[in-house]
C-alpha cells in the first residue's frame, strides 16, 4: 500500500472525453478489508491515470486508496488503465513505473512487472513529466495554504498582517522560474479552476494575483473536511467570481456613503465627545449589510448581533436602523435622565427593530445587545439569545435564526471568553449553527502594538480550534470586503458552522498616537479616505458619474441634519427606546400594567404523589439503571409514601409541577444530569447500551413543557454568559446554571457584574435567571467552601438605614434574577426535609422561618434570639438541644436575604422583647452575611438593641484547608452563640 500511495501520488484523472468512457462503471461500491466494511462513491478521479497532468485543484491520493479497495473486490469496477496500474504496483514495480499509457490498453493490459523496463524505456519523457507535473501540484498546493501569508491586506503598506515579513520558501520567486521551464518544455493544459484549461503560466498567475495573494487572504485548509475545502476553493479559484453587476456597485457606494458620512456628521457636531467612531473601517457597514442580505435570501428571518463600542453608533444607525434623532439626542448635556435606572453611555447600549430588508423584500428582525466596556463579555451572552430564538420558533438546524459577532483583534486574541464561546459552537445542547464573526482589525490595540499583544500569527488564530475558515481582506478594497462577506453568509448557510472575517483596517483617530506608533499615523495622515478611492474608481470605470456620487452625498447630508433638528425636541432619556430584548405583552394585561402577587406555591397531593412517582422510576421499558441508582430510586419512593421530600426530592416537585403548567425549563452547568453530588438523577443511562439515556421529567404528561437538562464544557464565564442571553428571550420559562462548586462563580464575575446585577439599571433588561451555588463550610478548603454571598449582597440596592414603608397598592410586576446558595451536606442530612403539608394549597415561599419550639410557647422568657441562614441552622439547633437551652435560646432562619423581609425580622424582634439579638453565621466575619444584615436588623429595632455577631474570626481565605483547624473554628463559634455572657464580656 505504501508503494501504490507512492505511485499514485504522481496521476491524475482523465479528461473529460476520456472520463466519459467510464461513466457507466461509477456505482456505489463497498468493500471489505483489513480496516473493516467500507462504502465509497465513485468520483472524477476513478478515471483512467494520466502523467502528463496533475491532480485537479491539488488534491491528494485518498481516492487513489478508495478506488483501490474497490478494484480488490472487483477489478472490472475502475477504468482498466487503473486495473493495470494496481496489477503492476501490487507485482512490485517501481514509483512511476507502475503507469502505462491509455492510448494502447489492450495491449497495456497484458503487460505484467518484469516488462515494464522496457516499456519504461521507451519512454523516457515520462519521469521527467511527473516530476514535473508533481512540483507544478506542490506549488500550487503552497498558495492554497499558505498564499494568505504574501496576501497585501494592509490598507497603510507598512505592516503584515501576520507579524512576519517573510515569504514562505515555497512559494517564493523560483515558483516563475519554474512556470518557465515547464512552459517552454511541453506547455501542459492545467485544470487548476472549475473553467476550460488554461496555460500553467495563466493558471500559476490566477493563483498570484486573483485567488489568494491579493487584497484576500484565505486561511481553509487545515479545515479536516474535504467538501469544505473544495467549497471553498470553489469560490475564490473559479475565474470571474468577484465580478459585480452596475447595481451592486452603485448600492455599494451609497453605503459607503452612509457610513463615511455619518461619522463626519458627528465628528462635526460632537468633536469634543467621545464616540468610539468607526473611521478607517468604513467598509464594515457595508459589509455587515451584505451578510445580511446574503443570509435574509437564504431563509433568515432574525439575527442577533454582538459587538464592542468601536462602529456601535454607526451599526445602530446604518444597519439596525434606529432613528438619528434618538442617538443624536444622546449628545446633548442637558438630557434629563428618566426613572428607569442608572442608564449607560450610549456606546453600550442596543437595540431591537423589525422591519423589511430593502434587497430581499422580506421581513427580518435585527437585535444589537448591549455591552458593557468588558470587550468581548457579549459574545456567549448573544450566542444563549440566539438558541433561546431558535428553540422558541423551532428552528432546529439555524435557518432563520442567526448570530453575528464583532471583535476588536486585540480582543479576539487576548480575551479567553472568545475561546469559550467557539467551544461552545458545536455542542448538542449550545450550538447556534454557525456564527458569522468579524474582526475589525485595527493592526493595535488602543496604544499598543500587535507583536506585543499576541503570540499567534494572526488575531484569528483562536478560529482554527473549531476548523472555522478565515478570510482575511483589505478593508481598503471594499469590493473585496463585499465578496468576502457573501462567501462568509453562504458558508454559514451550507454547512452551518463558524466562520471568520477579518477586516484589516487602521484606526484613523486615537488620542496622541504620535507618542506610541509615530510611524503608523505618519502614513495615516497620507492616506486618501476609502469612499474616495472607491468613488474614483468607480468614475473611472463610468458605473457612476461625479454628480451622482456628490448627489449621494447631499441626500444623506440632508437626512442627518434633518434629524439633528428633530433631536432638539427630546428632553428626557427613555431608556426604553434601547432594549435589546423586549418581551411583548408580559407587562400588562388588557393594555393595563400587570401587578406583582405571591399566589400559593402549593400542590395538590395528587400531583405531588404523581411528580413523585415519576422521580423514583423509569417510564422506559427495557432500560436497565445502574444497581446504586436503583437503591436511591426506591428511596425517593419511600419518601413520597411517608410524605416527605428531601433537597433533591423538592426540586423535582418544583421542576415536574410547571413543567405540567406548560414552562419551559432549561438547567444547564457542569454535571447537572447527575448532580456534582450525585444527588439528582435527571438524566438515567442504560447500562448495557451505551448513550441510551431517558429523562424522566420530560415524560411526565403529554401536554407538558419540555425540560432541557445538560451538562455544560467545564466553562464558567462562557457557559452563564450563554445562559443568561437565554433567559434574555423569553420571560415565560425558568432558565437555571448550576456551578459545580458555588466559588466557580469567581471565573464568572464579569457576567455577574456587568449583566446580572446592574443589567436591569443600565440598560431597563429584566432577568429571571437562577443561579444555583453549592455553600456551605464542611472542612473542604477554601475552594471548595464559600459561593461569596458578601459579593452578592453588596451588590443589593435596597437601603439598610431606611424600613421600608408598607404600600397598601400591588407593585408593578418585575422579572429578577433569584441566587441560590444550595446546600451540600445538607443533601442527605435526616433533619432537611419536609412533609407534603408544607406543600399543599395554600402555602407560601417562607421568606423568614420563625422559631417554632418550645421558645416560642414561652417568649418572654427567652434570653437570646439568633438570626441566621443556611446549614448553620442545624449546627446550631443540635447544640442547643445538647445543652439544653431549647427553652430560652430562640433561632430564626432568615431565607430571603434580599430583598430584605424588614417586616417579619421586625415582628420576629418584638415576640422575644426580653431577647439579646444574635447573627450567627458560619463564614469569617469580613464574609457571608454579616456586614450586611446587621444594620438593617437594626433598623428594624429602631437602633434599640446591638446585633451581636457569633461566626469565624476576620480572614482572607474563605475557609482553611485544615480539617481539625476547621473543626475547633465551629467549636469556638458555637461556644460563642450559646455563651450568654460573651458578648458582654467582648464589651
Amino acid at each position: 500500500m505504501h508503494r501504490l500511495r507512492t505511485c499514485a501520488a504522481r496521476l491524475r484523472p482523465l479528461t473529460a472525453s476520456q472520463a466519459a468512457q467510464t461513466v457507466g462503471q461509477q456505482r456505489p461500491i463497498t468493500v471489505t478489508s483489513t480496516g473493516g466494511k467500507r462504502t465509497f462513491q465513485p468520483i472524477r478521479c476513478y478515471t483512467a491515470p494520466v502523467a502528463s497532468e496533475p491532480f485537479l485543484n491539488g488534491t491528494s491520493s485518498n481516492y487513489v486508496e478508495e478506488m483501490y479497495y474497490a478494484w480488490l473486490e472487483n477489478p472490472k469496477s475502475v477504468h482498466k488503465s487503473w486495473d493495470v496500474f494496481f496489477r503492476n504496483a501490487n507485482a512490485g514495480a517501481p514509483p512511476g513505473a507502475a503507469y502505462q499509457s491509455p492510448l494502447g490498453l489492450s495491449a497495456a493490459s497484458s503487460l505484467v512487472a518484469p516488462q515494464l523496463s522496457s516499456l519504461v524505456g521507451a519512454q523516457p519523457n515520462v519521469e521527467k513529466l511527473v516530476e514535473d507535473h508533481l512540483a507544478v501540484q506542490s506549488l500550487i498546493r503552497a498558495y492554497q495554504i499558505r498564499g494568505h501569508h504574501v496576501a497585501q491586506l494592509d490598507p497603510l503598506g507598512i505592516m503584515d498582517a501576520d507579524l512576519d515579513s517573510c515569504v514562505p520558501t515555497d512559494i517564493i520567486t523560483s515558483s516563475d522560474k519554474l512556470g518557465e521551464e515547464l512552459t517552454l518544455r511541453n506547455r501542459p493544459p492545467l485544470r487548476v479552476f472549475s473553467a476550460p484549461p488554461r496555460w500553467l503560466e495563466e493558471s500559476l498567475k490566477r493563483y498570484r494575483t486573483m485567488a489568494y495573494c491579493q487584497h484576500i487572504g484565505v486561511e481553509f485548509m487545515f479545515i479536516n473536511d474535504l467538501d469544505q475545502c473544495q467549497w471553498i476553493r470553489q469560490k475564490f479559484e473559479t475565474p470571474g467570481v468577484m465580478q459585480f453587476t452596475l447595481e451592486e456597485k452603485r448600492t455599494l457606494l451609497a453605503r459607503m456613503v452612509r457610513s463615511t458620512r455619518f461619522e463626519e456628521f458627528l465628528q462635526k457636531k460632537w468633536s469634543a465627545e467621545k464616540r468610539f467612531g468607526l473611521e478607517g473601517c468604513e467598509s464594515l457597514i457595508p459589509a455587515l449589510k451584505t451578510i445580511i442580505d446574503k443570509s435574509s435570501e437564504n431563509g433568515v428571518e432574525n439575527v442577533i448581533m454582538g459587538m464592542p463600542h468601536r462602529g456601535r453608533l454607526n451599526v445602530l444607525a446604518n444597519v439596525i436602523r434606529k432613528e438619528l434623532e434618538q442617538i443624536f439626542c444622546q449628545f446633548d448635556s442637558k438630557l434629563e435622565a428618566a426613572d428607569e435606572g442608572s442608564g449607560d453611555v450610549k456606546y453600550h447600549l442596543g437595540m431591537y427593530h423589525r422591519r423589511i430588508n430593502r434587497v430581499t423584500d422580506r421581513n427580518i428582525t435585527l437585535s444589537l445587545v448591549a455591552n458593557p466596556s468588558h470587550l468581548e463579555a457579549v459574545d456567549p451572552v448573544v450566542q444563549g439569545k440566539t438558541k433561546a430564538d431558535q428553540f422558541y420558533c423551532g428552528d432546529t438546524d439555524g435557518k432563520r435564526v442567526m448570530s453575528i459577532l464583532l471583535h476588536g483583534d486585540a480582543a479576539f486574541a487576548g480575551q479567553g471568553i472568545v475561546y469559550e464561546t467557539f467551544h461552545l459552537s458545536d455542542l448538542p445542547s449550545y450550538t447556534t449553527h454557525g456564527t458569522v464573526h468579524v474582526v475589525v482589525n485595527n493592526q493595535i490595540g488602543f496604544t499598543t502594538d500587535p507583536r506585543m499583544a499576541r503570540s499567534s500569527p494572526y488575531p484569528t488564530d483562536v478560529a482554527r480550534v473549531v476548523n472555522a475558515p478565515i478570510f482575511h481582506v483589505n478593508a481598503d478594497d471594499p469590493e473585496a470586503v463585499i465578496y468576502v462577506c457573501k462567501v462568509a453568509a453562504e458558508w454559514r448557510a451550507t454547512f452551518h458552522k463558524d466562520v471568520v472575517v477579518d477586516l484589516v483596517t487602521d484606526r484613523r483617530h486615537l488620542e496622541f498616537p504620535m507618542f506610541t506608533q509615530p510611524l503608523m499615523y505618519k502614513q495615516i495622515k497620507k492616506q486618501k479616505p476609502v469612499l474616495q478611492k472607491y468613488a474614483e474608481k468607480l468614475i473611472a470605470e463610468g458605473a457612476v458619474s461625479r454628480q451622482e456620487y456628490e448627489e449621494e452625498i447631499a441626500k444623506y447630508d440632508k437626512i442627518c441634519e434633518e434629524a439633528y433638528a428633530r433631536s432638539k425636541d427630546e428632553k428626557i432619556l427613555h431608556i426604553k427606546h434601547w432594549l435589546d430584548s423586549p418581551w411583548p405583552g408580559f407587562f400588562t394585561l388588557d393594555g393595563q400594567p400587570k401587578s406583582m402577587s405571591c399566589p400559593s406555591t402549593g400542590l395538590t397531593e395528587d400531583n405531588l404523589n404523581h411528580i413523585g412517582q415519576a422521580a423514583s422510576s423509569v417510564p422506559v421499558e427495557d432500560f436497565t439503571i445502574h444497581g446504586g441508582l436503583s437503591r436511591i430510586l426506591k428511596g425517593r419512593a419511600e419518601m413520597v409514601k411517608n410524605r416527605m421530600v428531601d433537597w433533591a426530592l423538592g426540586e423535582y416537585m418544583a421542576f415536574g409541577s410547571l413543567l405540567k403548567e406548560g414552562i419551559h425549563i432549561r438547567l444547564s452547568g457542569q454535571d447537572v444530569e447527575r448532580g456534582t453530588f450525585s444527588h439528582r438523577h435527571h438524566v438515567l443511562h442504560d447500562q448495557n447500551v451505551d448513550k441510551r439515556t431517558c429523562i424522566p421529567m420530560n415524560h411526565l404528561s403529554p401536554d407538558q413543557a419540555p425540560y432541557t437538562v445538560c451538562n455544560s464544557s467545564l466553562s464558567e464565564y462562557g457557559v452563564l454568559g450563554f445562559e443568561l442571553g437565554f433567559a434574555m428571550a423569553s420571560p415565560n420559562a425558568l432558565i437555571l446554571w448550576e456551578a459545580q462548586f458555588g466559588d466557580f462563580q469567581n471565573t464568572a464575575q464579569c457576567i455577574i457584574d456587568q449583566f446580572i446585577c446592574a443589567g436591569q439599571a443600565k440598560w431597563v433588561r429584566q432577568n429571571g435567571i437562577v443561579l444555583l451555588l453549592p455553600h456551605g463550610m464542611e472542612g473542604m478548603g477554601p475552594e471548595h467552601s464559600s459561593a461569596r454571598p458578601e459579593r452578592f449582597l453588596q451588590m443589593c440596592n435596597d437601603d439598610p438605614d431606611v424600613l421600608p414603608v408598607r404600600r397598601t397598592h400591588r407593585a408593578v410586576i418585575s422579572e429578577r434574577c433569584l441566587i441560590i446558595f444550595t446546600p451540600k451536606s445538607l443533601l442527605r442530612h435526616p433533619e432537611a426535609r419536609s412533609s407534603f403539608d408544607e406543600m399543599l394549597p395554600g402555602t407560601h415561599f417562607q421568606r423568614l422561618i420563625p422559631e417554632v419550639g418550645v421558645a416560642a410557647e414561652r417568649p418572654e422568657a427567652v434570653k437570646r434570639l439568633i438570626f441566621c441562614t443556611g446549614k448553620v441552622y442545624y449546627e446550631l439547633t443540635k447544640e442547643r438541644k445538647s445543652r439544653g437551652l431549647e427553652d430560652t435560646v430562640a433561632i430564626s432562619r432568615i431565607e430571603q436575604l434580599s430583598p430584605f423581609p424588614f417586616d417579619q425580622v421586625k415582628a420576629e424582634t418584638e415576640r422575644f422583647p426580653n431577647a439579646d439579638l444574635v447573627w450567627c453565621q458560619e463564614e469569617h466575619k469580613n464574609q457571608g452575611y454579616y456586614d450586611y444584615v446587621k444594620p438593617r436588623i437594626r433598623t428594624t429595632t429602631q437602633k434599640a438593641k446591638p446585633v451581636w455577631y457569633a461566626g469565624r474570626d476576620p480572614a482572607a481565605a474563605p475557609a482553611t484547608g485544615n480539617k481539625n483547624t476547621h473543626l475547633i473554628e465551629l467549636r469556638r463559634f458555637l461556644d460563642t452563640a450559646f455563651h450568654l455572657d460573651a458578648f458582654r464580656d467582648q464589651q
